[in-house]
């Protein structure tokens, strides 16, 4: 499936004069990232007084500005009929409880049975396709053995706009999760920089330098002596963050093989990964505004272990 070619007009207001175009046209478009249109100005996709222009092109007024999109690509992906737990639905947005061992998106070595190849079939067509691919709607991610609410969008509108509360960090997520020991503080907060291991490529790690901000508040919920049971609220969303944070004050999370000790945890009750549920989600409604909240029951096997733990 492939669209046509979009072409969209602009003439250049005085005060836009001096500004750079890339940074332009990402006001004008905010459905489309700024590296989107850098790549386009790469392409020779951007014209400006009937000629081809960089990203580093500064605007003159009554200039003279047309940008063509490609038709977008559709990813080679399988509608699959596997059932969704469904926290929240509209015409724009999808909230879904994802269960322990799904992997959010397809990828090298998860071809199917994720999230995506379900929310396809789910809802056919109406999810957005945003920077030339229709990725089917997914705007953040949880990791494999990560349970909890994700949001997918089902238009480019909705799309912009919850990328956008991503960024502004104005959604509210909050995890609840089982680490390893006993905190000092019944609160507090973790700000740090998270980069890639310097040794372990495919882990994160908190770095001096060369990083990303990220900030994770914690509160405890109830003490079990060698363990806690803690909420952790993102105001930052990195590569598995509350793992890398948690880990770094001393109380990896329970379960947790790739941040924490192997075999951290043998009991009555057989672990597969973190210990870690994104419980609420809290966000605006893309068209109407309205604040949305919603609440993922915890799984089972969360439920059955906090009961013996107590």
């Amino acid at each position: 499936m492939c669209e046509e070619l979009r072409e969209y007009c602009f003439t250049v207001s005085e005060e836009a004069e001096g500004e750079r175009i890339d940074k332009y046209l990402s006001q004008l478009m905010d459905s489309l990232s700024r590296s989107y249109l850098q790549r386009l100005l790469g392409e020779g996709n951007v014209i400006v007084n009937n000629k081809p222009v960089k990203a580093s092109c500064r605007l003159k007024a009554e200039d003279s500005i047309r940008l063509l999109l490609p038709p977008k690509v559709t990813p080679d992906i399988d509608p699959e009929n596997i059932p969704l737990s469904v926290l929240y639905e509209d015409s724009d947005v999808i909230v879904v409880n994802k269960p322990k061992g799904m992997v959010v998106h397809p990828a090298a070595g998860h071809y199917s049975h994720t999230l995506v190849n379900a929310l396809l079939f789910h809802c056919g067509s109406n999810l957005s396709g945003i920077n030339g691919i229709l990725r089917p709607g997914i705007v953040h991610r949880i990791d494999k053995d990560t349970t909890g609410s994700v949001i997918a969008c089902k238009n480019d509108i909705a799309h912009a706009s919850i990328a956008g509360q991503l960024k502004e960090h104005r959604i509210v997520r909050k995890y609840r999760a089982i680490v390893c020991g006993s905190l000092a503080q019944e609160q507090g907060s973790i700000h740090t920089l998270i980069g890639r291991h310097p040794n372990d490529r495919k882990k994160m790690a908190v770095v001096k330098s060369g990083g990303k901000e990220a900030v994770t508040h914690y509160r405890v919920l109830q003490q079990f002596g060698k363990y806690t049971y803690v909420e952790c609220e993102l105001e930052t969303g990195r590569t598995h963050q509350i793992r890398v944070h948690m880990a770094h004050i001393g109380h990896p999370l329970l379960g947790d093989e790739v941040y924490g000790k192997p075999g951290v945890y043998k009991g009555p009750v057989p672990l597969r990964g973190q210990t870690l549920h994104a419980k609420t989600l809290g966000f605006r409604q893309p068209r109407t505004d309205e604040y949305i909240e919603t609440d993922a029951p915890l799984p089972e096997y969360f439920q059955r272990l906090l009961h013996i733990l107590k």
